[in-house]
């Protein structure tokens, strides 16, 4: 027997102790910001109320009391309580999920009125700050702490990490731990284990910039009673994302109220025939391809007919009879009979090859989740047709998300080559330190910058005389190409004759592009021509962003006129004693007054001074605010 038990002792000295399973540490969430560290989804306690019934099962006149006390706190009714404690048997909840502060306020007056049956279940969750804005960025957590949607559930193991193999983590883990090296990620990885706490992140979304586009497409949806609209502004540069919108959208405090609808990540998963903007792309592979030149003329007789060798005769109809004109004609009208023309520079095989080429019919692997795929036909496929090419090159017979429309306008901004989007600037640990950090990812060159070049060109001439000119900025150049495009009708196989989708592409400034600005609205009522309804949209917006970011205007100085234009040099603004007259002076001439510390100038809108405050004449004062609306 002796023997025996030292022989097991002997054995088991010599094994690898399991060690004893220990209560698992709750994960402290990593909270989700903007670029400027603004909250956007943070770490929060809720609690779960519930009644222990059997201490007052035979209390009827306590129930009543009770429920009355309990219910305004609640915000439920007094008899529907009653209802539910008077039913239970045992244990029954009476709310899920209150706050922090109505949990407090209950607490209070249970304990004050020796309520000792009622019960208090403390449940890790999360507040979303902002309720609806940019919601279906950043997405939902659900109570179980996984994320259900946006980047709460694409970065759902670093917001909340788990022990993980190599083989389990992601690709941003992996490019984060390549750019710490191994030895951080040894030291992390023990730390993490004593003490699991997620990393932040921080969106590449300015929360401000988000906060007054949206204000603009609330404004739109009501003045189009469209279904949906998408907006997405990116840096041309970097492709960070700078503001991201999916309408309708959702509370994210009350996600399980919102619609179906308003959960729906548009710009990611919405695929949809993008219309006349796509015609950009057509004459940007075409040009590059040598298959047309800029000083080629093609004639617009109203209709695009080609006559096949079997007899049958190709026709697609133009809007208007454009005459002669270029390709920056084509797509300064926005002319489906010249596209055509143009598409037929160039074979079915390389025209297909150099749209997916473009990444269009792939993800473009940002960091959401859902992401669709488009469609991009087969020149070998059964549904592949004589007519399939020239419509293509029109926006039709292919299917886009506003995600691969961005990234491919890139290439135009970035003289021909494009730049993988992002959502997130970096990702830090709960030391503050970086634990990742966004470097733009450029992609193979797709077109020559002489294409690129002529491209933009094209755009800032629609723009200014085509059929883009509502979108103009007077002080900034801006190219821009819009589009209108029927939606197809799964059920009747057929175009819709009521539902448009409606769009404007914008890159600017034109000069040094750095940023790219893509607006679509959906089933706009009445009016549904994207140079009429998105167009002023775009430029709006635009707008807000120049502002916002800083940049500088007056650089449009360039005018098509065929006479002869004279500037008169305007004196530099100087402020004395007095308030001088600020009306008629541009944005760019009130630039050098805001590095003054003496006054302070609140300057509104833009364009040139339309009124002021104070009015000129009056003594200046320390500290005075100087209030200048520009229209």
């Amino acid at each position: 027997m002796v023997i025996i038990l030292i022989a097991g002792y002997t054995k088991l000295a010599f094994e690898e102790v399991t060690p004893i399973a220990q209560k698992q540490e709750k994960v402290e969430r990593g909270s989700i910001v903007d670029r400027l560290g603004f909250p956007l989804a943070v770490q929060a306690n809720f609690y779960h109320v519930g009644v222990s019934v059997k201490n007052l099962r035979d209390n009827q006149k306590q129930k009543e009391r009770f429920s009355q006390d309990i219910a305004p706190l609640l915000g439920m009714d007094d008899q529907y309580i009653l209802e539910l404690i008077s039913n239970a048997k045992s244990f029954v909840y009476l709310k899920k999920k209150i706050d922090q502060s109505s949990y407090e306020q209950i607490k209070q007056m249970t304990d004050e009125k020796g309520y000792n049956f009622v019960s208090y279940e403390q449940v890790a969750g999360r507040n979303y700050p902002n309720h609806s804005l940019a919601s279906q960025l950043i997405g939902f957590m659900g109570d179980d702490g996984n994320g259900l949607a946006g980047i709460e559930f694409s970065m759902q193991e670093i917001l909340s990490p788990k022990e993980s193999d190599d083989t389990q983590k992601t690709p941003l883990q992996k490019e984060a731990e390549s750019q710490n090296g191994d030895s951080q990620k040894n030291d992390e990885t023990q730390d993490d284990l004593e003490n699991l706490r997620g990393r932040n992140i921080y969106l590449t979304i300015d929360a401000n910039l988000q906060y007054k586009l949206e204000q603009i497409a609330q404004k739109t949806m009501q003045e189009t009673q469209a279904e949906a609209m998408m907006l997405i502004a990116a840096d041309s540069q970097t492709g960070e994302v700078l503001s991201y919108i999916s309408y309708p959208s959702a509370d994210l405090n009350d996600y399980g109220l919102a619609s179906e609808s308003a959960r729906i990540d548009r710009p990611a998963m919405e695929a949809y025939e993008p219309g006349s903007v796509f015609k950009i792309f057509t004459v940007g592979i075409v040009y590059d391809e040598r298959g047309i030149k800029a000083d080629e003329s093609f004639l617009c007789d109203g209709m695009y007919e080609k006559r096949l060798a079997s007899g049958e005769t190709i026709r697609i109809k133009c809007l208007e009879h454009h005459g002669y004109g270029t390709a920056k004609d084509a797509l300064r009208f926005s002319c489906n009979d010249m596209i055509g023309q143009i598409s037929d520079r160039i074979s079915e095989e390389r025209f297909m090859e150099r749209i997916r080429l473009l990444g269009f019919g792939e993800k473009t692997n940002v960091e959401l989740p859902g992401e669709t795929l488009g469609f991009v036909k087969d020149v070998n496929s059964s549904s592949w047709s004589a007519r399939s090419k020239p419509t293509i090159a029109i926006g039709q017979e292919i299917q886009v998300s506003a995600l691969q429309m961005v990234q491919a306008a890139t290439a135009i901004a970035n003289g021909g080559v494009p730049v993988k989007l992002s959502f997130i600037n970096k990702i830090t640990n709960k030391d503050g330190s970086i634990y990742y950090e966004h470097t733009p990812e450029y992609k193979d060159r797709v077109f020559s910058k002489a294409t690129a070049d002529y491209v933009l060109s094209c755009m800032e001439t629609t723009a200014k005389t085509g059929t883009g000119s509502r979108a103009n900025l007077r002080d900034v150049d801006i190219g821009v190409k819009t589009g209108t495009a029927q939606v197809y009708d799964t059920k009747t196989k057929s175009y819709s004759d009521t539902d448009f989708i409606s769009s404007c592409m914008a890159i600017f400034p034109v000069d040094n592009p750095e940023i790219i600005l893509y607006i679509v609205v959906e089933k706009a009522k009445g009016e549904t021509y994207g140079g009429r309804i998105v167009a002023p949209v775009i430029g709006e917006a635009a707008d807000t962003i120049i502002d916002h970011l800083g940049m500088s205007r007056g650089g449009a100085a360039s005018l098509e006129h065929t006479g002869i234009i004279t500037f008169s040099q305007s004196q530099p603004l100087r402020i004395g004693s007095t308030v001088p007259d600020f009306v008629g002076k541009s944005k760019k001439e009130l630039l050098p007054l805001l590095e003054r510390d003496d006054i302070k100038l609140n300057i509104n809108g833009s364009g040139w001074v339309v009124s002021q405050s104070p009015e000129p004449g009056e003594l200046i004062t320390e500290n005075m605010v100087i209030e200048l609306n520009l229209e």
